[in-house]
């Protein structure tokens, strides 16, 4: 009998790809601690920081404006699933972390969607969930962007619009009050 027909079946494992964009990434080469396309291993129950402090975090930019610990990444498990799940946390005091629309202050933490933007300064980072099977340990891979990726994926900072169907986007206009046709409140401001 062969050798693999006794092993354990091999379970893929669950990969987190990040693409990364700097403006300046090519003169200052501020990702250069990063090893693209490489598979970074990580076990399920460490916190993965992020951050300008290479004896604390894990993966390093090489940037004096970013914080000594600018985020940290943690894997879990919703109840009753064997899907990993991400949160991301910001730890700058300074400087405010964007996922997607929101915009987290100081040790707030946000579930990641399955593919979400990443943004702190002038940084963006694409990050992208590959669904595994492993419990023990997930992947985070690399990549670098040439180009801003909120062009290139079309992806804006569009103002969510609220329930009452009014963005806030655009400024308000107050017409004069002799102008005005009725008495509703929502009749003295053009959107």
């Amino acid at each position: 009998m062969a050798n693999f027909e006794t092993e354990d079946t091999e379970e893929t494992v669950t990969c987190l790809h990040i693409t990364v964009y700097h403006p300046s990434q090519m003169e200052k080469n501020v990702f250069q601690t990063f090893h693209f396309c490489q598979p970074h291993h990580v076990k399920v129950d460490d916190l993965v920081k992020f951050g300008r402090d290479d004896q604390v975090c894990r993966f390093n930019f090489v940037d004096g404006r970013v914080s000594r610990i600018q985020f940290a990444l943690q894997c879990f498990r919703h109840f009753n699933s064997s899907k990993l799940g991400f949160e991301i946390k910001n730890l700058s005091k300074k400087t405010k972390l964007i996922v997607d629309h929101a915009e987290l202050a100081y040790l707030n933490k946000v579930e990641l969607q399955e593919t979400c933007m990443v943004c702190f300064g002038e940084y963006q980072m694409l990050l992208e969930k590959e669904e595994g099977q492993s419990d023990k340990y997930f992947d985070i891979r690399f990549e670098l962007a040439k180009t801003p990726m909120l062009q290139k994926k079309n992806l804006s900072w569009r103002e969510p619009i609220p329930e009452c169907g009014f963005s806030c986007a655009e400024t308000p206009v107050e017409i004069d009050e002799t102008e005005e046709t009725g008495n509703s409140l929502h009749e003295k401001w053009t959107y």
